[in-house]
């Protein structure tokens, strides 16, 4: 069976999107009048070998017709508006998820924000410096990590959960858990988006349990467990067999399509398939849905820059976020906010007064 990708590439920005797109000769990607495309990535799969070619969006009516009416159903889905169905949150604006893990050992900031007074501290502090997203965790998803007990889980996240929307209303609650009961409880106070690393793989009742909440979903990527995901992870193609594992399940799987798109940096990936990730992100807009990318302070930054790495790995963060961004890519799951969101100013101002 042979079967067609999408990825929009050649990107315009500021004044010269807006004229492209005004004269027809580009096209709005997700709808953002500000960054405009002109050509496109077409990827052909047949079994185990893929083939591909760019080409200008006016060449597509050249196609065979059972290609050129997949590449134009794909183009829709790229170029049209994301429906803003998250809380507060305008996808045509590039958001800030800010990172709050309620755990003993994350690999990153495990055991700093435990105590109660610690923890609504970063809260007030990385809202106040631009995150419109607030994500909570009570289990390590690191490499190597165990599972534990749902009742441990909650016990690290209940009080914050349960008082959240007390004193921060306008700000988006996310919930970072695998497990159901947890979901459904952190919905009862609140929370406003599921975030499960597992793509609601780990628990198969999941999607079932909140179906009836009608809730926004991470739908995030990762090939096996924390606990084994490391371990010589392979695939046939990284980017075109996580595109299949998303299309699988929001045909199949989540009916509201109430859907953010995840890739998962450092989830079961070596450094060549997050840097394939990365480099080809923009293929993930077919899917017609928001996307979410988490690499700050990630291992692959390490691997790149060797003698040069640093603890907050804020460099490298932010020039990942940044490309990124100039990707079309809608929300930044990061730990240094305020770092974050200068470079997100800075650099929109660079590329939108083109």
């Amino acid at each position: 069976m042979i079967k067609y990708y999408t990825r929009a590439c050649n990107f315009y920005y500021g004044k010269q999107a807006k004229y492209l797109i005004k004269k027809k000769i580009a096209l709005p990607l997700c709808g953002n009048i500000n960054i405009a495309f002109d050509k496109i990535e077409i990827f052909k799969r047949k079994d185990k070998k893929v083939q591909s070619k760019i080409i200008d969006i006016k060449k597509v009516k050249n196609l065979a017709q059972k290609q050129k009416l997949k590449i134009k159903k794909d183009l829709k889905k790229i170029s049209s508006k994301r429906k803003n169905f998250l809380k507060n949150i305008n996808f045509s604006e590039p958001t800030i998820m800010g990172i709050l893990n309620l755990t003993p050992d994350s690999f990153s900031d495990g055991g700093k924000f435990n105590k109660k007074a610690k923890s609504l501290k970063q809260i007030l502090k990385m809202i106040n410096n631009g995150a419109k997203v607030i994500d909570i965790g009570g289990e390590s998803t690191r490499p190597g990590s165990k599972i534990i007990d749902p009742n441990i889980e909650w016990k690290r996240v209940k009080d914050i959960i349960k008082n959240f929307k007390k004193k921060h209303k306008k700000t988006c609650l996310s919930f970072d858990t695998r497990k159901s009961e947890l979901m459904a409880k952190g919905i009862k106070y609140g929370v406003d988006l599921i975030n499960d690393v597992s793509g609601f793989e780990y628990d198969k009742n999941s999607l079932n349990k909140i179906k009836k909440f009608n809730i926004p979903k991470v739908l995030h990527h990762m090939q096996g467990i924390p606990s084994n995901m490391q371990n010589n992870p392979k695939y046939s193609n990284v980017l075109l067999d996580i595109y299949d594992f998303f299309e699988k399940k929001i045909d199949n799987e989540i009916k509201d399509k109430k859907i953010i798109i995840d890739p998962g940096i450092g989830f079961g990936k070596t450094l060549k398939h997050n840097l394939t990730l990365i480099s080809n992100i923009s293929l993930f807009h077919s899917l017609g849905f928001p996307i979410l990318v988490g690499t700050s302070r990630k291992r692959f930054i390490n691997q790149i820059s060797g003698k040069n790495d640093s603890d907050d790995r804020t460099g490298g963060t932010i020039a990942s976020v940044l490309y990124l961004m100039s990707q079309g890519v809608q929300i930044f799951r990061v730990h240094n906010v305020n770092e974050i969101k200068q470079g997100i100013l800075v650099y929109k101002k660079i590329l939108i007064n083109k």
